[in-house]
């Protein structure tokens, strides 16, 4: 080999070299790469490890206990959050504006108490932590920083209920978690395609998580589910179908788990709110 070739070949090793040791490749976005990771942490401080989605009171009508296989329940439950409140998030996404009005309507609409109740307790606790944690991170005079501002007001004037009159008074606050979300996501630059798969997912996890505590199901077992091509596929149906879904269009697609939600505070003895 010639001196030539000797050199040609030590400057192709050096290019080389070079592009190993240069910086990693980042996402394409990674802001909002960064922020989907965070919210769909476990550990997000939402208090969704209280509620089962009534897996508990469904658990104890069940004749069956012991032999209950998870996935129809996990079914059942993503059904009912995608035909009851995907419509919600994904107004709200698409037109943050309409935040106070949504939430409103969604109050309406939701007949059992208990989901009442366990929603609006998650979407206060993430409201919370978009205040103390990720409202820093949007720049002011967004429009979503602004409109959950307003509704943390509101929220508040609820909250403190300093007189009877206030608390005899019609209110349009009620803090519930859908549209919160889409707003919070919306802030934080996640796609709203993102934004409504992984709060089906996170549902997912709840429910499993729920199931585990429940003695239902083992860990592993619970990760399996969760990785499995069955839950992709069935979030990916639910959010096909009900993508281009109204609010007007948005119903209870189960209505046995309205039952079996309900009934939840009748049981004997319980270790979930819901």
């Amino acid at each position: 080999m010639s001196v030539a070739e000797l050199k040609d070949e030590i400057s192709h090793l050096k290019t080389q070299l070079a592009s190993q040791t240069g910086p990693p490749p980042l996402p394409t976005n990674s802001r909002s790469s960064h922020a989907l990771l965070l919210l769909s942490d476990s550990a997000l401080p939402l208090g969704s490890f209280a509620f089962s989605s009534g897996l508990e009171s469904h658990l104890a009508h069940h004749p069956s206990r012991s032999h209950t296989p998870i996935q129809p329940f996990l079914s059942l439950a993503l059904q009912t959050l995608a035909t009851t409140t995907v419509p919600y998030l994904l107004a709200a996404y698409r037109d943050p504006s309409r935040l106070q009005e949504l939430d409103d309507t969604l109050d309406a609409s939701i007949l059992c108490h208990v989901t009442r109740r366990a929603s609006t307790a998650q979407g206060r606790a993430l409201l919370t932590v978009w205040e103390r944690a990720f409202c820093g991170t949007v720049v002011e005079g967004n429009e979503e920083r602004e409109v959950l501002a307003a509704l943390s007001v509101e929220l508040k004037k609820v909250i403190s209920r300093p007189t009877p009159e206030v608390e005899n008074a019609q209110t349009t606050a009620f803090g519930h978690f859908p549209p919160i979300w889409a707003v919070v996501t919306r802030a934080m630059e996640i796609p709203i395609a993102d934004s409504a798969n992984v709060f089906l997912l996170n549902h997912a996890k709840a429910v499993l998580s729920a199931a585990v505590r429940a003695s239902v199901i083992g860990p592993y077992q619970a990760q399996a589910v969760l990785g499995s091509g069955w839950l992709r596929r069935e979030m990916e149906g639910l959010l096909r179908g009900n993508w281009d879904v109204e609010i007007e269009g948005a119903g209870q697609g189960v209505p046995a788990m309205d039952l079996w939600v309900g009934r939840h505070e009748m049981l004997y003895s319980r270790i979930f709110n819901s």
